[in-house]
């Protein structure tokens, strides 16, 4: 059975807790997480985490929200209910298109917004109601937290922490 231990090692400013992430990946240790108050840049790279794709699905939102808004102008302005608006008649969707350019514009912008902001929550597994996952409260206001898994390296992993500055390295069961 595997340990279900794991050090805390909190630190109080943002420049040494990235030092110190890259310190524990250069000897090798596995940083199962680091909770910081606010983004810290490079952190993502020093903790070797794989880049987000989360652009390439706002481009598809945006050319679905696209899809939509000309369907939309096209079955409203032409087949449905065809209107002569201005003495411009309404034969056919590609001479009016100019007229539907906000609405398209207005409908990609609406979908890629929209749908990032579920797809953002549902890929950081945050629902309305759920409890905070957060080890330490002091992570919201200044202090950076980073979590290292146990396995029969605790003295070692302590040692190392102590020499990048941890000013607190606390040893808990997670459960």
């Amino acid at each position: 059975m595997e340990s279900s231990k794991v050090i805390h090692a909190l630190y109080n400013d943002d420049e040494i807790v990235l030092d110190a992430v890259k310190t524990v990946k250069a000897h090798g240790h596995h940083i199962e997480e680091v909770f910081c108050p606010f983004p810290v840049h490079g952190l993502d790279k020093a903790m070797g985490l794989a880049p987000t794709k989360l652009a390439i699905t706002a481009f598809f939102y945006g050319i679905t929200g696209l899809s939509f808004a000309i369907w939309m102008t096209n079955y409203m302005m032409i087949q449905d209910w065809p209107q002569d608006i201005g003495g411009k008649p309404n034969f056919s969707w590609f001479t009016n298109m100019p007229a539907f350019v906000p609405i398209m514009f207005e409908l990609t912008v609406f979908f890629a917004a929209h749908l990032m902001v579920i797809t953002f929550y549902m890929r950081s597994r945050i629902w309305p109601f759920k409890e905070a996952e957060n080890p330490d409260p002091r992570t919201t206001d200044d202090i950076f937290l980073m979590e290292i898994p146990v396995n029969n390296n605790e003295a070692v992993i302590t040692d190392l922490l102590a020499k990048t500055g941890a000013v607190e390295i606390n040893v808990v069961d997670k459960h």
